[in-house]
């Protein structure tokens, strides 16, 4: 894309060579370009290190909340035939409590630490999407609310944190407090997608000059690996909910037997997504793991390739297991053969990771510092939970096991040993970034002791109680069956480990005022996030330097022999005054273009409250005020995305003298495009799981599909070539576009609009003969074509502003990016649409 000819020194290139900015003037510059928002404006900003901070301080509220319920449950458990609540309280409580362990703290808090830590490792200024992350935090907020606001109705949910049909359908469960349950989780998972797309779309195209993947700090590869596990993980409880809630709502039959659904689909849904997700939790902590170990041994990590090719497999064989939650549930013998073998095959990279840490240890001798000690605390624990999890493997063992409080303890071995214990050594390291300030260290001694003895001795013992029998759920049991003490030192346990966290708060409250300030690089780590005094300024970077070392503040001394402000690299000038950052090649990491960022703005928050009216109000069921939502949601993402584009500027960015880099490329390797590949992954993701819904159903009860397939049959011709004819438009505008031919284009837009919408009409027109309420596969095949739909309505409404803009002047000769994004979409979309039709016509055939 562009060439160089010199390659001279970055400390050589004098001011006048880029901007001719004095020094002083430059910083001032950047101050107030970078600064933060004040007072009620502080709502409006974007910047990673805020909205990473908002995740973690809700997310850690949300673990006091939870682990306040864990203590009513212990409490209530201390003693045989207690009555301090009664058994549906008793429900409410350790269902709420899952659900905001899993839901609102696990995943939330791993993307605080992913958003606020990301551009700081990789040498960038902020997130390449700092609004995504901040709609997705609000998401996350108004989701979290909604749940916890079902107790102010006397609704909290109380089916567990699984929703278990037809536990969970409105004849098992009438009210609310299942919708509180579906609703308000589906909303806050958005925050979910949105963090994946933003993690994938940052570490690929936004690293530092010369940072290749090889080169990448290892934290990188496990929220890399994360990212797409998310992507692709989530989807499937996204679309569970959804049926589910339309059940409930509309009476559609997904789950139920009698009109061709099944109760089974609900837990091939929930758990596609629920195994996966022990790994999504377990691997960024594993990723803490690895980055802070090295800096106390004062090694690099041994093993660093295998590590990254552990975290690989892990990441593909994750979602080879789900059903072996599903052992007693009258799956075929050959289903449990294979998915105890790849139960079983899970444990090998798991393995892989802790050798390497264990062999990293071996490399010196660690110094036992707080976060030290919290990651021995995490290898001692989870080795256990792992021994646990091969145990459940085995198929005979499972049905012993199954349902009983040894699968409770493995559970907790597994998610607070293999999460939480890191996540606190993770807050006592970075606790400099956060505050400038560090925590104490004889407190923490105390902290980790309290906790790590509390926990060993709270869950252990459900070991034991398990194999005597005790069945999990449960509210009371009666006296003299062997379950009395063990329960009782469980309780104990559990109050010692909630002293520990409650002595953490306190010393974190008291850290602001009688902290010690943090000096530069405090634990004499290796990776650039240590680069700065904490705390880091707004800009993150005043130059962003060059990489040519896995461990660049351990092997590169011209970024530790000077102040932060005066290492030299990329972009050390702002002459548009604009928020700045490199964009990088995916994989070799050399820089490709200048990526333009977003200001502090208003319409993240007012595009995730309009979503959050929208589920709101179908909650409460007042649907007008669902429409008026989504309105105001349209309205947000429409002012979000109608801006100047800045594709077709090139400016020096830096870096050598005469390379000039263009401003937000048109390339397939640019962080726009990678994105939206992540996006419609995502999207695939959860049409494919509407697809394995309808095959399951078609299986199960084949004789329903019998029914629905005749009036199909005429569209699915139409449907196929409206499909392709949307395919094709998209390129067709993109080609238009990037030849500067902007009339073509605009022509383009235009009958793109007119043939998304005359498809959905198509399909819409196949459909209205089937009856959704008459069998579970109509109500499936309805699913299918209004997902279809509303990927059409999307492209319809995207070319219609293309459109407008181009008629508008808005859009310059070379500004293809918005062309290149909707011909990414319209592929997408046009395959989605034909592999529906393609699959009633096969259904119709058959």
């Amino acid at each position: 894309m562009t060439s160089t000819t010199t390659d001279i020194p970055l400390d050589q290139i004098d001011a006048a060579d880029y901007g001719g900015t004095r020094k002083g003037e430059q910083h001032k510059s950047f101050e107030q370009i970078w600064d933060t928002p004040q007072g009620w404006r502080y709502w409006s900003s974007v910047s990673h290190r805020v909205v990473g901070k908002r995740f973690l301080v809700t997310g850690f509220c949300f673990f006091l909340i939870a682990g306040f319920l864990a203590l009513l449950v212990r409490t209530q458990l201390i003693v045989p035939e207690n009555t301090f609540l009664d058994a549906e309280t008793y429900n409410q409580v350790f269902t709420m409590h899952g659900t905001i362990m899993m839901f609102l703290f696990a995943i939330p808090m791993l993307e605080g630490f992913g958003v606020y830590l990301i551009p700081l490792m990789i040498g960038a200024r902020d997130l390449v999407f700092p609004r995504l992350g901040a709609f997705g935090y609000y998401c996350y907020l108004f989701g979290g609310i909604m749940v916890l606001s079902s107790f102010l109705f006397d609704a909290a949910p109380e089916g567990g944190w699984f929703m278990y049909v037809p536990l969970s359908t409105s004849e098992f469960t009438p009210g609310l407090s299942a919708d509180f349950w579906l609703i308000g989780i589906t909303l806050a998972e958005i925050a979910s997608v949105t963090a994946a797309v933003e993690i994938i779309a940052a570490i690929l195209c936004s690293r530092a000059p010369g940072m290749s993947l090889t080169k990448m700090p290892i934290f990188m590869w496990y929220l890399l690996v994360t990212a797409f596990m998310i992507a692709v993980g989530f989807p499937p409880l996204i679309i569970g909910s959804i049926l589910l809630e339309s059940e409930r709502l509309l009476g559609l039959p997904f789950f139920d037997p009698s009109l061709g659904g099944d109760p089974l689909l609900w837990q091939h849904l929930f758990w596609l997504f629920g195994h996966p997700e022990v790994y999504i939790i377990f691997l960024p902590a594993a990723g803490m793991v690895a980055t802070m170990l090295p800096t106390f041994v004062g090694k690099p990590l041994f093993g660093y390739g295998f590590a990254v090719a552990a975290v690989v497999s892990m990441g593909f064989l994750s979602f080879g297991l789900w059903a072996h939650h599903m052992f007693a549930t009258g799956l075929p013998i050959m289903s449990l053969s294979l998915f105890s073998a790849a139960s079983t095959m899970v444990a090998v990279p798991t393995g892989v990771q802790i050798f390497c840490f264990i062999a990293t240890l071996a490399q010196g001798k660690p110094r036992l510092t707080v976060p030290m000690l919290f990651v021995l605390g995490f290898l001692f624990i989870f080795v256990l939970g792992g021994l646990t999890g091969v145990m459940l493997a085995s198929v005979p063992f499972n049905w012993q096991a199954h349902d009983s409080y040894f699968v409770v303890a493995h559970l907790h071995y597994v998610l607070i040993g293999g999460f939480v214990f890191p996540m606190f050594g993770a807050l006592y390291y970075w606790m400099p970034h956060l505050t400038g300030r560090m925590l104490s260290e004889r407190i923490g001694k105390w902290v980790f002791w309290l906790m790590f003895a509390g926990f060993n001795l709270a869950f252990f013992m459900m070991h034991l109680t398990g194999l005597r029998g005790m069945p999990r759920r449960i509210a009371t049991y009666p006296e003299g069956i062997g379950w009395d003490r063990l329960n009782m030192l469980s309780s104990i346990g559990a109050y010692i480990l909630a002293a520990g966290v409650a002595l953490f708060v306190w010393d974190f409250v008291r850290h602001f005022r009688q902290g010690p300030r943090a000096p530069r690089n405090p634990w004499g780590a290796s990776t650039l996030e240590w680069l700065y005094e904490p705390v880091a300024p707004g800009y993150n970077f005043r130059a962003i330097p060059e990489i040519r070392s896995r461990e660049p503040l351990w092997d590169q001394p011209e970024l530790t022999d000077r102040p932060g402000h005066d290492v030299v690299g990329a972009l050390r000038a702002c002459p548009d005054h604009r928020r700045e950052t490199i964009g990088s090649d995916p994989v070799s990491g050399e820089p490709i273009q200048i990526l333009r960022l977003p200001h502090p703005t208003w319409t993240p928050l007012i595009s995730a409250f309009g979503v959050a009216l929208g589920f709101g109000a179908t909650l409460a069921s007042l649907y007008w005020l669902t429409a008026v939502g989504f309105a105001i949601a349209l309205a947000g993402i429409t002012a979000w995305v109608w801006e100047p584009s800045d594709s077709g500027v090139t400016r020096d960015a830096g870096i050598r003298v005469g390379l000039r880099l263009p401003v937000n490329a048109v390339d397939r390797r640019g962080h726009l495009h990678v994105s939206l590949v992540g996006t419609m992954l995502i999207s695939y993701a959860l049409f494919a799981s509407l697809l394995f819904g309808a095959l399951f159903l078609w299986n199960v009860q084949p004789e329903f599909a019998d029914r629905v397939a005749e009036p199909l049959m005429p569209w699915t011709l139409g449907a196929i070539v409206g499909g392709a004819a949307v395919a094709l438009l998209g390129w067709l505008g993109l080609r238009n576009a990037s030849r500067g031919a902007l009339r073509t284009a605009a022509l383009v837009d235009g009958v793109l609009v007119l043939i998304a919408l005359e498809t959905c009409a198509v399909l819409v027109a196949g459909l209205w003969p089937v009856d959704p309420w008459a069998s579970a596969f109509g109500a499936t095949g309805w699913a299918l074509g209004v997902f279809v739909v509303a990927h059409l309505a999307v492209i319809a409404w995207w070319a219609a502003i293309n459109l407008l803009r181009k008629l508008l002047g808005a859009v310059k000769p070379g500004q293809a990016l918005p062309d290149l994004l909707l011909m990414t979409m319209c592929k997408a979309t046009g395959a989605m649409t034909a592999i529906t039709a393609a699959g009633f016509l096969l259904v119709a055939a058959s």
